[in-house]
């Protein structure tokens, strides 16, 4: 008999998967050929209480946590990745980060309007010379009397083209600070959207900060508290990232078996030889590998842990597992795969974002193994 948890989280996954079926599927090729950002489609998301998940009703959002966060994040995935990619930029790198760490005046004043969808927002962290060094950045912001002064600039931030807020880091003298800003403040404006490989649909754009006045209750957390925010939020970044792998993965091995079992070649289905036997079992046991995975690390942070460990690890393995699927698949697929119209490609070029982005592959490795051997020295074991 499943608990009351268990059947909220059912229900969860069963609206998040009729939404995506139903409405989003059906325009995902032309979600990814137009690079479409289907804005009220978007919307609908906070109707269904889907980008406050994390938030509490009292502030517009659901009560719930990361792992319906994660559920909803997996079932968008598997029908666009792109629109995934920018739901989870929203409702977790943004508005999570700000009711765990924003005052009671951010949290009331803008926490409602981006759970219901009213605004859309983006992180902006990386810079055109600072990315996997994220804290090498040169945007800075100086108190003027009682008001800081915003400038710098930001680049690849996801969201960006429709932003209506955006949560920004910048230097205050030695120290790191993360402000709420707005698209309507002074002196803030956006440069080029980038047309890009994959994840095409989730806009991906510049936005440039001169001389933005910004009063003292714009600062998210307390004045140079911002490296302490960006790290808190990394691990549960990372875990809920991941999902949008684990749907699009399976996403691929589905459409791979349908393909095999109906495609026949010297009189039998394919899926009879042993090669594409062989290609079928390594997708399988990687996805439910990168599940696992993922599973372990969501309930790391949804028992409020910060396990640095874990969820690189989910997320390495995982991004890794994603492509190597979407890339079997093609391959089952044949030329079929390789022609636009088959939706198959797609899964490949969105799935190789998913070793740059959150941190790529190269910094979940070494988080992975520097925080091992920390581990290790310390207590002289694996961790549990």
């Amino acid at each position: 008999m499943m608990t009351e948890r268990e059947e909220s989280l059912k229900m969860i996954r069963e609206t998040a998967r009729e939404f995506s079926r139903k409405e989003l599927e059906p325009i995902s090729a032309k979600i990814d050929e137009d690079d479409f950002f289907p804005v009220e489609l978007f919307r609908k998301l906070g109707k269904l209480g889907f980008l406050g998940i994390t938030v509490p009703e009292e502030y517009g959002g659901s009560g719930l946590g990361y792992d319906a966060q994660a559920i909803v994040t997996e079932e968008l995935g598997y029908s666009s990745a792109s629109f995934s990619l920018s739901y989870g930029a929203h409702s977790n790198l943004v508005v999570d980060s700000i009711y765990r760490n924003g005052s009671e005046y951010i949290r009331k004043t803008f926490l409602p309007k981006l759970c219901s969808g009213e605004m859309i927002a983006s992180l902006c962290l990386t810079e055109p010379g600072s990315g996997s060094d994220a804290l090498a950045m040169k945007t800075q912001a100086r108190m003027e009397g009682d008001h800081f002064i915003l400038d710098g600039s930001k680049t690849l931030i996801t969201n960006a083209p429709y932003a209506d807020l955006m949560l920004v880091y910048a230097r205050t003298g030695d120290s790191f600070t993360a402000f709420v800003v707005l698209n309507t403040d002074k002196g803030v404006s956006k440069g080029k959207k980038f047309s890009k490989m994959g994840m095409r649909g989730s806009p991906t754009g510049e936005i440039y900060f001169d001389n933005v006045s910004l009063n003292v209750d714009r600062v998210l957390g307390k004045q140079g508290e911002g490296k302490e925010i960006i790290l808190s939020g990394l691990n549960a970044e990372r875990v809920i990232l991941s999902f949008i792998f684990v749907g699009l993965a399976r996403n691929a091995l589905e459409v791979s078996l349908k393909y095999a079992v109906e495609r026949k070649q010297f009189g039998k289905s394919i899926a009879e030889f042993e090669l594409i036997e062989e290609k079928l079992a390594n997708m399988y046991t990687r996805y439910e590998t990168s599940k696992l995975l993922c599973e372990k690390a969501l309930v790391e942070i949804q028992n409020d842990r910060m396990n640095a460990i874990d969820s690189a690890a989910a997320i390495l393995f995982t991004a890794e597992s994603a492509e190597y699927i979407a890339r079997e698949a093609l391959q089952i697929h044949g030329g079929y795969g390789y022609v636009k119209d088959s939706g198959v490609e797609r899964l490949l070029r969105d799935a190789i974002l998913g070793q740059i982005g959150a941190g790529t592959t190269e910094i979940r490795k070494h988080l992975v193994a520097s925080n091992l051997v920390k581990y290790f020295r310390k207590n002289k074991s694996l961790p549990k």
